[in-house]
């Protein structure tokens, strides 16, 4: 049992500077003893509203290092604080709040919220058991408008998809990993560089782009680009969601349209995932 969906925003100062971290907690523990299921007996039982209150004084005291850290501290809280809880999880994602700009000058205590994914971190531990934490991002949206196609699939009589050699490519994505043993490691920098790997891999090459056989080929590509460069991590996730888009046909308005206009087919989508590890 647990809370979930505690907000809340933390503010730190350093003179006129300001810095902030909104983010979304989630809390969930297991006791020793299951006895407020079996027999309503709630002495062992951690209020959720407890919980919720717990979170708070943590971000408070310690403020918020990293999404990881902070994750890692109310884990410890827990597992130090209360001898009946048995396991504890936690999930944090943050809101992606950015430094404003101004002609190329970081504002001192403005903010734009910048939906270019989202951040998010579980830990979870079990008493006398390693913690073990996971980061990743979601609801990433990523298109590239050539150097993408699907050609060689099987086919029969259920088959009406034609082939393409240049198509969109359009998706969003999810993508979590796991670290291996935690270590004094900076999540921060860790997470920015699988952020570029994502990136470089789905685009490929600025001046020219590098062609996508299937989106289950990108899928592929991120993932062994990460663990090739980031040897903290030692399990990948990645989940492409794919959006289609169709040439509108405009013979009837007297125009040709050269893949210049198109519509996105919102539903059904096709899905892409794969999970790889080091061995």
């Amino acid at each position: 049992y647990g809370k979930n969906t505690i907000k809340f925003l933390r503010l730190h100062r350093e003179g006129k500077k300001h810095f902030v971290k909104e983010v979304e907690v989630c809390v969930h523990l297991r006791l020793t003893s299951p006895q407020e299921y079996l027999e309503g007996n709630n002495s062992l039982v951690i209020p959720t509203d407890t919980i919720k209150n717990i979170v708070l004084v943590l971000a408070k005291k310690n403020g918020i290092p990293s999404l990881e850290q902070f994750a890692i501290d109310i884990c410890n809280h827990f597992m130090t604080t209360f001898c009946q809880v048995a396991y504890v999880k936690t999930y944090v994602q943050e809101v992606p709040w950015q430094r404003l700009n101004e002609d190329g000058v970081p504002h001192v205590h403005s903010f734009i919220c910048v939906p270019d994914g989202i951040r998010f971190c579980e830990a979870e531990q079990c008493r006398n058991g390693p913690l073990i934490v996971f980061a990743g991002i979601k609801d990433l949206k990523l298109m590239k408008t050539t150097q993408s196609g699907f050609e060689g699939f099987y086919k029969n009589e259920h088959t009406t998809l034609p082939e393409r050699h240049d198509r969109i490519l359009c998706g969003e994505l999810f993508c979590k990993w796991s670290y291996g043993e935690c270590k004094d490691f900076d999540f921060d920098c860790i997470w920015k560089k699988i952020r570029e790997c994502i990136l470089e891999a789905f685009a490929g090459p600025p001046d020219c782009g590098e062609y996508s056989p299937s989106y289950q080929k990108t899928v592929n590509c991120i993932q062994m680009l990460v663990l090739s460069r980031v040897s903290q991590v030692q399990v990948i996730e990645v989940v492409l969601n794919n959006t289609f888009y169709n040439v509108v046909d405009m013979k009837n308005l007297g125009l040709t349209n050269d893949k210049e206009v198109l519509v996105p087919v919102e539903a059904p989508y096709g899905s892409c995932a794969c999970t790889l590890g080091r061995k």
